[in-house]
């Protein structure tokens, strides 16, 4: 059997960290062409001196640089190269198979659909490729007959419930709706009068999943669920009236699919990202992830409604879903700024969704059929939502 050979765009992210794990426990099946990273040059030489990438790529020259020497002190030939334009090279390269697009946030779009064009098979974790360009996205993916594979633990669990090979249309295989699980991150309970109090370290204590700081904190919010339903729209070719959110604290169930005869079936599993990624690595084989085994005995298994008071942008996804167009994608953007200034201490927790809601009230130009458009929109919105910051700073 011949090897696929990798290329992981965001190597040390925790995405990037477990398909690692992933791909070394099966050195038969997998080769790394690429490792890519944003700025942790000291992670991923470390990560180039144990996995012995042909290429590593940093976003700036003066890491690459860094990198360059450190693996030069180590006596390793890996090339170091750096930008976006490397990126995209290392995401369409001839001698590639598979990309997995684990880069956080707008950054990960340009390599992402380059891989696309490229024809790749393409292990998707990184939510605003759909969100920001679902259409051009999708229309790149079937035109040049690229491979599309979730690895969003919910996405994937949605994607081993449908029919396979699922020929997009909902109706066609006989299911009703998709039913996206959310833990309902650490203030599921909290008292609504204690949220303005809560901290960016409380934020990122996720109950059950081990995660970056701005997906802990989308997670907290509910808007990591919005942007997985505007996903799952696109993925699937599911309208928004057939897809629902449940929220299921143990995080066992990590989504499931209802069919018109009664039938609900599920992906269940420890709450482990190696479960979704080794299930895209070895498609349509099943590998070794090692995970644990999912122990059921003595569990309770608990679902509840999202409240929208409680939980406000997951409302505002689902919005900007219904009005579509460009929406989505100033949804992301403004909920990037917020985040961050959240976590910098600019703003309130409260005043994440105020922020994204008045970034999404502004005018923006309704069509955006290029990744320039797109850009354009996303900086557009950026400005919006920077201002929005400068006025709420407490």
């Amino acid at each position: 059997m011949r090897k696929q050979s990798i290329t992981l765009l965001g190597s040390t992210g925790s995405i990037g960290v477990s398909t690692l794990d992933v791909v070394a426990r099966h050195p038969d099946r997998f080769d790394l062409f690429a490792l890519t990273a944003h700025s942790q040059w000291q992670k991923l030489a470390e990560q180039c001196r144990q996995y012995r990438p042909k290429y590593a790529v940093l976003r700036k020259n003066d890491h690459a640089e860094q990198l360059r020497n450190a693996l030069q002190a180590m006596g390793l030939d890996t090339e170091v190269l750096s930008g976006i334009e490397a990126l995209e090279l290392v995401a369409s390269a001839s001698d590639v198979d598979t990309v997995v697009a684990a880069i956080v946030g707008a950054a990960g779009l340009r390599p992402t659909l380059a891989a696309a064009r490229a024809g790749k098979r393409i292990l998707l974790a990184n939510k605003e490729t759909l969100v920001m360009a679902g259409k051009l996205f999708m229309q790149t993916v079937a035109e040049h007959k690229a491979e599309l594979l979730p690895i969003d633990s919910e996405h994937n669990a949605i994607f081993q419930s449908l029919p396979q090979p699922y020929p997009g249309n909902l109706q066609q295989c006989g299911v009703r709706r998709i039913l996206l699980t959310a833990s309902g991150g650490p203030f599921r309970t909290l008292p609504l009068i204690d949220l303005p109090k809560v901290t960016p370290e409380q934020a990122c204590a996720h109950p059950n999943w081990v995660m970056g700081k701005k997906i802990s904190v989308d997670s907290a919010t509910m808007m990591n669920k919005g942007l997985e339903v505007i996903e799952a729209h696109w993925l699937f070719n599911a309208s928004p009236a057939q897809i629902e959110v449940v929220i299921h604290p143990q995080s066992v169930i990590h989504s499931m699919v209802d069919y018109l005869d009664g039938s609900v079936i599920a992906q269940l599993g420890n709450p482990d990202m190696r479960t979704p990624i080794a299930h895209a690595l070895g498609f349509p084989d099943r590998i070794n992830s090692g995970v644990d085994p999912l122990d059921l005995f003595g569990r309770q298994l608990t679902f509840e409604q999202p409240d929208n008071i409680r939980f406000p942008c997951l409302k505002l996804a689902f919005d900007a879903l219904l009005h579509g167009e460009v929406m989505p994608a100033v949804l992301n953007a403004a909920n990037e700024v917020a985040v961050a200034g959240f976590l910098q201490g600019q703003i309130r927790y409260d005043q994440i969704a105020t922020s994204i809601e008045e970034v999404l009230a502004q005018d923006y130009h309704r069509e955006a059929e290029s990744l320039d458009a797109l850009h354009e929109v996303d900086h557009q919105a950026r400005q919006y939502a920077s201002a929005c910051l400068k006025r709420m700073s407490i």
